[in-house]
Formats: structure tokens, sequence, C-alpha cells
């Protein structure tokens, strides 16, 4: 007897739409409902808030009184939206899910938008004068942005990832701040060892072709991205992204988790209010050099004497006071806002029972992402963000090299004890 063989199954018809899609393996799960809110760390963040507040608007003017409250805005942003480079970075690598890195480029593209507004414009408030983020293109650039990307997968966070986690109580991310206070610290008290590393001049496109050309330019190279990674997610059809806690209906504003695009835009508008406030871009690791060295000064040492701090603009941060300092009001607006975010949330809590291992990851990642931003002259923020967005070259090629980091420190995480996503996960 022949039997026939099984009729095929019939192909869908792919929709214009569909063939754009970025298909994962399975579909995102819905988001579990928050927990209670967190009374007590609610209380506690947001009474230090309103009291900080206070104080910096009173002793030192309005001026550092904005600033303090754009980084509490940055806060409660980076945690309602979990907006990762670190996670996002590991992701594509991993498994080819670039749906964090889209979210960047939403967010590198909005704020390149309005970045060209401001500086083309000159608009800027408190007598600020906006200007772009430009960078030396060099052998610190590079070795620093490889080792900083190596540091974020090792310590589990980000610079901005860092302070966030810090703030809504992930203790081991307390040990990455540490680490990364020393290694900004430990490159500002050696800065004459890598402060002649071989480098060129900046490279801003809107020196040459304006800030329309800069700006077209870089829209049309986010645009690339954007398509690359739908095609490579398509090709590889990855887990989906994991879903946190979330409220529902208009209560996840304030209580939920929102969108990527949502943080995105959220986030370039509060680093377009710092630019147009202080005239420079958003940036995170100056502070940590800056904490260190008035902690080294505390204990009796001389920083002061530091060839670092002796540099324009330098000297000036660390002979006033911490809370006059532009970088370390929004830093410490971001861990007090996340702290508020996730009270809020129902999800603050400290962690317990860190393994050695990932102790040690945690130190270690925290150094070298201080080394890193020092050597390469910013971070994900200072140099990514913002040279991107300001239409300079370094910030292309800190984002390749912290590709390439990103590879290194995906070999070495299992070493601590570290997971990497896998193809047959079901969340990445």
């Amino acid at each position: 007897m022949t039997t026939a063989p099984p009729a095929a199954a019939a192909t869908p018809t792919r929709t214009p739409a569909a063939r754009f899609s970025s298909p994962t393996s399975a579909p995102r799960p819905s988001a579990p409902p928050a927990p209670p809110v967190r009374r007590g760390p609610l209380a506690v963040s947001a009474l230090l808030a309103a009291a900080l507040t206070l104080y910096v608007w009173s002793a030192h003017g309005a001026k550092p009184g904005v600033l303090l409250l754009l980084g509490l805005g940055l806060g409660v942003a980076l945690f309602h939206s979990r907006f990762g480079f670190t996670s996002a970075w590991r992701q594509l690598m991993a498994v080819g899910n670039g749906t964090g890195l889209r979210a960047h480029a939403l967010l590198l593209g909005t704020t390149a938008t309005l970045f060209a507004l401001v500086i083309g414009s000159g608009t800027g408030l408190f007598g600020s004068v906006p200007a772009p983020s430009g960078g030396p293109l060099g052998i610190g650039l590079l070795a620093g942005s490889t080792l900083f990307a190596v540091g974020m997968q090792l310590g589990g966070a980000c610079a901005s990832g860092t302070l966030f986690a810090v703030g809504s109580g992930q203790t081991s991310i307390v040990l990455t701040l540490g680490g990364f206070i020393a290694g900004a610290t430990l490159a500002a008290w050696q800065f004459d060892l890598w402060k002649d590393l071989p480098a060129l001049e900046p490279v801003v496109m809107a020196d040459h072709i304006g800030w329309f050309g800069s700006w077209a330019v870089t829209v049309l190279v986010l645009a690339a991205v954007v398509l690359v990674t739908r095609r490579m997610q398509a090709r590889r059809n990855p887990p989906p992204l994991g879903a946190v806690p979330s409220a529902r209906g208009a209560a996840r504003a304030l209580r939920g988790s929102w969108p990527l695009a949502a943080g995105a835009l959220a986030l370039a508008l509060l680093g377009a209010g710092v630019l147009v406030v202080s005239g420079g871009a958003w940036g995170v690791t100056s502070a940590f050099s800056l904490w260190g060295s008035e902690l080294i000064g505390a204990l009796g040492g001389h920083p002061e004497s530091w060839s670092w701090w002796r540099q324009p603009g330098n000297a000036e941060a660390l002979a006033g006071p911490v809370l006059a300092d532009k970088t370390s009001l929004t830093d410490i607006g971001i861990m007090i806002g996340a702290a508020v975010a996730a009270s809020l949330g129902g999800t603050w809590a400290l962690h317990r029972g860190i393994p050695w291992r990932t102790a040690v990851a945690a130190v270690l990642g925290g150094v070298l992402m201080g080394v890193g931003a020092r050597l390469a002259g910013g971070c994900n923020i200072g140099a990514y963000l913002a040279g991107i967005a300001s239409g300079s070259l370094h910030g292309w090629l800190w984002g390749a090299f912290a590709l390439l980091g990103t590879w290194a420190g995906l070999k070495l995480r299992p070493l601590f004890g570290l997971g990497n996503p896998k193809p047959g996960d079901g969340v990445c």
C-alpha cells in the first residue's frame, strides 16, 4: 500500500509590515503585577529628594537646583524603562536580539535632533552657551572604550545603569560603584602615564557640514543600524526580552514598566535639558574621579597636586563644593530618583548573600570602567551618547570598540559564575 506524503504546510504570505518586523522565538511574556508600594523606602527617598533640592537651591542657586531636578527625572526614567546599555549589547552579541540597540538608536537620534536645535540656535539658560561634545581620536579612546565594555559586562551595569541600580537597592552594584570610583580616581592619579597617548584632533561634523548636515548624516547612519539589527534578529530568531513587574492602566506611569521607546524619549528630553541649563552634555564619570579624590583629601592626601586636577576646569571642580558640581548633582539625582521610582513600583530591595565570584566581578568590572572612562574621555553617556548626538566621530568609535569589548566581556563572564543569554532560553 502506498502512502501519500503529507501535504506541506502552507507558507503564510508575509505582509510588507511583517517583512520589517523583528521576530523572536516566542512572544514576550506578560509583565507580572507590581508588588505593593514600599512605603518606608519611598518616604526616605522622597524626603531626601525634597530636602536636598531645597538645600542645593538655597545654598548654591537655581542652576544647580535645576540640574539636581533633572537628575531626579533621569533616575525615574532610567528605572521605569530599565533602559540598559550593558544588557542591550549583551543581548545583541550573545543571541542577536537588537531590541535594546534599536532603543539606543531612538535615544541617539532624538538627542541628536535636540542637540542640533539647541546648539545650532545657541539656546542656553543661566548664561550658559551650549557646546558639542567632541573628543580626540586616539589610542586612549580605543583602549578605554574596550576596557569599559569589558568592565560593564563583568560589573553588570554601565555608568548610568550603575547609578539607577544602586538607587533601586541592588547591593552587588554598590560594589560595582565602589570599583568604578576607585578606577576613575586611579586613572586621575596616574594621568601623566596616559595623557600623551597618540591621538588626532576631534572631528565634529557640524564644523564641516553645518548642524543640519551633521544631523542628517547621524540619522541616516542610525536608520542603517536599525535595519541591520532587524535583519540580524529575523535571521537568528532570538529569545524575547524578559518582562518586569508593572501596574496597569494610568498607574503604569508611576508604578510600572515603561516601553523602551518611552524611556528613550524621556532621557533625550532630560539630557537636552542638562545641555540647555549647563552648556554641556549630560555626563556621569567625571564625578567619580571627584568623589574618590575628595575622599583621599579627607584622609590626608593631596589630590590637588595631581596633574589631572591642575587641568583647566578640573581644578575648579576639586576646589568647589561637590553639591555645586554639575555631574555630581545629576549622578546623585539619578540614584535618588531611581529609589523613589523603585519604591513606588514596589521593587526596591536590598539583595543579600552575594556570591564571592559575583562580588569580585563587580569590583573588577567597576575598576575597568573607571579606568576606561578616563582613558576614553567618557562613558556610555559622556562619550557614546553625547558624542554621537553632537556629531562627533569619537562617539561612533566608542560604540564600535564597546561592541568589541562586549564580545570579550561575554567570554570572561562564565569565569565569575555569570551567565550569558542562549538561543534556547525563554527570555534574554
